[in-house]
């Protein structure tokens, strides 16, 4: 690896630990809080979006799932579901092939509230970007959705 590609490897290391750092103190939920906009965050919406995740994927949303998804602990995971469904943002359901096991489901309050999550991030995520000229933004969204898939097949083994 030559020095322009070391320094452009390092760049992106940083880059996406300043991206860890802020998701970990959680500062879309806290400017969500700031401008009026509902809830951006929080414990129920990390399970919100774990059964989203699924659902699109195509894998039953389990508790187990959700563990593995949010990288916590098969009982941290069931508090942190047992939240949401208290909010009635997920519902439980019988597995018609495991009667062992319950599916977790969104609820249309849950659904309604990742859309208006995903709105205000998109608006956030617009304002970051808005001085880019089109073009960027589209190089940006092909680079960075590249990047995770490659990253994910690599970590994800």
């Amino acid at each position: 690896m030559d020095n322009n590609s070391a320094r452009h490897i390092d760049d992106i290391e940083r880059a996406m630990v300043a991206i860890r750092r802020s998701q970990s103190r959680r500062s879309l939920a806290h400017l969500a809080g700031e401008r009026g906009t509902g809830r951006a965050g929080g414990a129920a919406f990390d399970v919100l979006d774990a059964v989203e995740a699924a659902e699109q994927s195509g894998i039953p949303a389990t508790v187990s799932g959700i563990a593995a998804a949010l990288a916590v602990d098969q009982p941290r995971a069931s508090k942190l579901v047992a939240g949401a469904v208290d909010a009635g943002l997920v519902r439980r359901e019988a597995d018609q092939t495991d009667g062992r096991r319950a599916l977790l489901v969104r609820t249309e309050a849950g659904r309604a509230l990742t859309e208006e999550v995903r709105r205000f991030r998109r608006s956030v995520f617009a304002e970051a970007t808005e001085e880019w000229p089109e073009a960027d933004r589209a190089t940006f969204a092909r680079l960075l959705t590249g990047f995770v898939d490659a990253l994910g097949r690599r970590t994800n083994r």
